[in-house]
């Protein structure tokens, strides 16, 4: 199987996650979670990284990052191996600590950091972990606000000079702009071709990279279809819900999890619905 697309460039914004082993907790205690900070901490430094947002969950980490130098496959090799070491040896084991490669999705910095840094931080309040974002300690929501950060690589300017220059009023905008994300919806219904959060024009000027046809052999079938419509599309040129979620899924673009978050059903009712329209046919 081809493995996922990885296009590397000065100046590239990522949403990066990574999850456990078998669905496997990464983090067992707290020491665990600043043991993972230090080591993002010493990547960043190393490959030049910038930090817009993070949050560590219990199976699975979230990062926001920009890459000054295109390093990000070097890095995330040195972040996920190095933790592991060091996760394994705090706890005497052997073997992986991570489910197979990191996922990666190319971010359009205008038009979408502030969406994808909010949806990073809210994730533990959408999983009912807590009631609001400043009660997690493990993301940058906290250090954005003004508390101390656990992070040093974190930038909190570039997320708050959106809400304005003088700093208090733009934390003040931050935290209110945050607290009405909880029930917007998914970010994930916008993507495109699996790997990009942008405008049309954005992804026209990704692809425009990948010039070396020999290399275009070795990007997976889903990534080289027509740049995808997003779900609202599907919603205008159908009549119905059901309707709208089946050709959504039979275009190839969307799992139907990304479906289910956007349509706010679960994963399983979307399945339902796609194999109850195959059943007719």
């Amino acid at each position: 199987m081809a493995r996922p697309l990885r296009l590397q460039f000065a100046g590239a914004l990522y949403h990066v996650t990574s999850r456990g082993n078998r669905r496997e907790s990464i983090y067992e205690t707290d020491e665990d979670r600043s043991l993972f900070l230090g080591v993002l901490d010493d990547v960043c430094e190393a490959f030049n990284w910038i930090c817009h947002a993070y949050c560590l969950m219990g199976n699975h980490y979230h990062l926001l990052i920009e890459t000054p130098e295109g390093n990000l496959c070097h890095g995330m090799r040195q972040l996920n191996g190095v933790y592991t070491q060091r996760f394994n040896r705090h706890h005497s084991r052997v073997g992986h600590v991570f489910q197979g490669r990191y996922k990666a999705i190319l971010v359009e910095k205008g038009a979408y950091l502030l969406e994808l840094a909010r949806y990073i931080v809210l994730n533990p309040v959408r999983a009912e972990m807590v009631r609001s974002a400043v009660e997690w300690p493990w993301s940058s929501y906290r250090a954005t606000v003004g508390y101390k950060s656990d992070l040093n690589a974190l930038n909190t300017d570039g997320i708050l000079l959106a809400f304005g220059k003088q700093r208090g009023r733009a934390i003040e905008r931050y935290e209110r702009f945050v607290a009405e994300g909880r029930h917007q919806p998914s970010p994930w219904g916008k993507l495109r071709n699996q790997v990009y959060l942008g405008s049309e024009q954005f992804v026209d000027e990704l692809q425009k990279r990948i010039d070396d046809a020999d290399r275009l052999l070795e990007i997976p079938s889903a990534q080289r279809r027509p740049l995808a419509k997003p779900l609202e599309y599907y919603i205008k040129v159908t009549s119905s819900r059901n309707e709208a979620i089946v050709k959504a899924y039979a275009s190839g673009n969307y799992s139907m999890k990304v479906i289910g978050e956007f349509f706010g059903l679960h994963y399983s009712r979307v399945s339902r619905i796609v194999s109850e329209a195959k059943g007719k046919t």
